[in-house]
């Protein structure tokens, strides 16, 4: 697959579909790192919010990601570049109403609207790399799009860490900032972005194909133990270690100021070694994460118990990039027809946990919260054992170890 040729005589960077991809990357996180930074101490702050509370409000944020899959009827009356813009707006348009409604109520309506942008602008996003992006060079230009995404976030959360020791600003004007500004550079892009399309024709209906199980148990597991992360990593650090707002934004700042330079070269690690193993060693890192953070909920540690806590959370953040290699995996067996309707299909099954595992986890958190990192390490687990089944070649024909290819690379 080669990079499509635009219809538009622009030249240079605004001709790039490279160039594009990290700019759209870039804007959808600048909004919903914003967002992040501050929700954890927004909902304990201004609205009284408890583990069970954050679990509700997480698994509300995930009905979105598991009705991706919808995106198919979309694609049938605009293209994938329209809907990714679209998706933006409404992005910027939930952070900037977040502040107005410091309630269990109102943070599910707004986070609702956040969590559709972000969700259609994933689905959309993911199918125009999968078709723009060369499979030669996909998991360089990956990495560097995750580069652009570590950017975004390094000066979402550095502004906010500075902005909030210097001024003290009240969340109402910090929100409403972060999505204003989110949507007003979408707008830019709009204008200075000419059409990028796929040269395959993609396919307009559902689609599930077998030889693709192994992608979709990969990214079924991938969605669960992410979720568990996401929805109570960072509720540790605030609840059982005390992080204010400065605190969590300087170190999701550290981790993005890392991730800057990581995501270039992890990118170019998946073409090195393969996805296979990258698969792997994503799982190993996340196994150790998870038991760390469980032995840190007891007290393991001690008075180090908030460093270590902290140091687990950079050290996810960082090995999350390898999450690519899914990306890639998938690309090389795929039919390219088949790349926008199954990046729609997939990004479902990726939510599928997401929608009821944090308020069940919620109520779990309540007895014991290592109990949570522990299931998430089994989780890390489980998705090692499938990893096993990767081809060190994949291909179409040779989708699996389980299937021998007459035209399969040697392994």
């Amino acid at each position: 697959m080669t990079e499509a040729a635009s219809p538009s005589p622009r030249t240079g960077l605004l001709a790039s579909p490279a160039a594009f991809l990290m700019v759209l990357a870039f804007l959808n996180w600048l909004g919903y790192a914003s967002w992040s930074a501050l929700l954890n101490n927004f909902a304990k702050e201004a609205a009284g919010f408890t583990g069970q509370d954050i679990g509700i409000l997480q698994s509300v944020r995930e009905i979105p990601g598991f009705l991706a899959f919808t995106a198919i009827i979309l694609f049938w009356i605009m293209r994938e570049q329209m809907l990714a813009y679209l998706s933006l707006l409404t992005l910027g348009l939930g952070v900037a109403l977040t502040g107005y409604f410091p309630s269990l109520g109102g943070l599910l309506l707004t986070t609702m609207i956040m969590s559709l942008g972000f969700h259609y602008y994933e689905t959309a996003q993911q199918s125009l790399q999968l078709q723009l992006l060369p499979k030669s060079e996909a998991p360089r230009l990956l990495g560097k799009i995750a580069g652009a995404s570590a950017v975004a976030q390094l000066i979402a959360f550095g502004s906010i860490a500075l902005i909030w020791r210097l001024w003290q600003p009240s969340y109402v004007h910090i929100f409403l900032g972060a999505g204003l500004v989110t949507m007003a550079l979408t707008a830019a892009a709009m204008l200075l972005f000419p059409r990028f399309q796929g040269v395959v024709p993609q396919n307009k209906g559902f689609v599930l194909r077998k030889r693709y199980w192994l992608y979709y148990a990969l990214t079924f597991m991938s969605g669960a133990r992410r979720q568990i992360f996401m929805a109570f990593g960072g509720f540790l650090l605030v609840e059982r270690f005390g992080y204010d707002v400065a605190a969590t934004a300087t170190l999701l700042l550290a981790t993005y100021g890392i991730n800057m330079f990581a995501g270039p070269l992890l990118g170019s690690l998946v073409g090195k070694v393969g996805e296979r193993a990258t698969i792997q060693l994503e799982n190993i890192s996340l196994i150790a994460v998870f038991i760390g953070y469980a032995l840190a909920s007891h007290g393991q540690f001690g008075a180090a118990g908030a460093l270590v806590a902290g140091g687990l959370f950079v050290v996810d953040g960082v090995f999350f990039t390898l999450v690519l290699a899914q990306r890639t995996y998938f690309q090389k067996i795929a039919d390219p027809a088949d790349i926008a309707p199954t990046s729609a299909v997939a990004f479902t099954i990726n939510h599928i946990a997401a929608v009821f595992l944090p308020i069940t986890f919620g109520l779990i958190w309540l007895r014991d919260p290592a109990i949570v990192f522990y299931i998430g390490a089994a989780v890390a687990t489980v998705s090692l054992s499938l990893s096993l089944l990767v081809p060190r070649h994949p291909a179409a024909g040779h989708e699996t170890t389980l299937v021998a290819g007459a035209a399969a690379p040697a392994e």
